[in-house]
């Protein structure tokens, strides 16, 4: 596929499957302009419209700069692929996201990562902690998961939905963490949230003296007042459409 084709839409490809195509392949290039990204491993999956719940998800292999809209792989919930494609899926990612796109219809984008501080946090018996400006904002919205080992295999399927319960955040313990939410966009914010946190705690972690803990009931009305700006205001499409333009400008990227 050249480089042309590989930005132009294929005549078999609805405008809003295309539309979605090119969001998620910018979740993609900006989760590498952040710098959270493990090489070519992790995934984001981005569920299609439709009752099928067939999912679009990055080709393993590719460094997620190398992601873009028409190489994007699109699968059902057992992972084969639906549409010709020279390249594969990780066979570690399927058991996740097909869990939850296949229980949780209010979640549309799952995007799953485990940076060095997030990696720090989900080792620690606690988890996250609410005392500051960013953990309290998940306060009630995380689900914790006893670490299995690799992802591969079905059975753990049923386990993992039981750790997520109705939250947003899923805690992999010893591993990393899965978020989702009801579009790429709110799904991108709540993956800044949860990576500001886990920086904030480790760094926190780092000083000494004590910690100054907040009230139960600050933290909760910190994280309704946060679901709710992101529910109601566009608050996270804002966030997600600047973020786009400043990497595309300081990138020089043409699509």
């Amino acid at each position: 596929m050249n480089a042309r084709t590989e930005f132009t839409q294929p005549t078999q490809c609805s405008e809003e499957e295309w539309a979605l195509r090119v969001k998620l392949a910018h979740c993609y290039h900006l989760v590498d302009y952040f710098g959270w990204t493990e090489t070519i491993f992790n995934h984001i999956s981005a569920r299609l419209p439709g009752p099928a719940h067939h999912y679009l998800v990055n080709p393993f292999g590719l460094n997620y700069t190398e992601v873009t809209p028409a190489n994007l792989l699109k699968v059902d919930l057992h992972g084969n692929k639906l549409e010709p494609s020279e390249y594969d899926g990780n066979p570690a990612g399927f058991a996740l996201h097909s869990a939850v796109h296949g229980a949780r219809e209010d979640i549309q984008c799952l995007i799953h990562t485990h940076t060095t501080p997030i990696s720090a946090v989900v080792q620690k018996k606690r988890g996250f902690t609410h005392d500051d400006f960013y953990g309290a904002q998940l306060y009630g919205r995380v689900g914790y998961h006893t670490f299995e080992g690799i992802t591969l295999f079905d059975d753990e399927k049923v386990r993992m939905i039981e750790s997520l319960g109705d939250k947003h955040i899923l805690v992999l313990r010893n591993h990393g963490i899965a978020v989702g939410e009801s579009s790429i966009e709110k799904a991108f914010f709540l993956l800044w949230t949860v990576q500001r946190a886990a920086e904030n705690q480790c760094a926190a972690g780092a000083l000494g003296g004590e910690d100054n803990p907040l009230e139960e009931g600050i933290a909760a009305k910190c994280a309704d007042l946060t679901a709710m700006l992101i529910r109601e205001s566009g608050f996270a499409i804002k966030f997600y459409d600047a973020m786009v333009r400043k990497m595309r400008t300081e990138r020089q990227m043409s699509w």
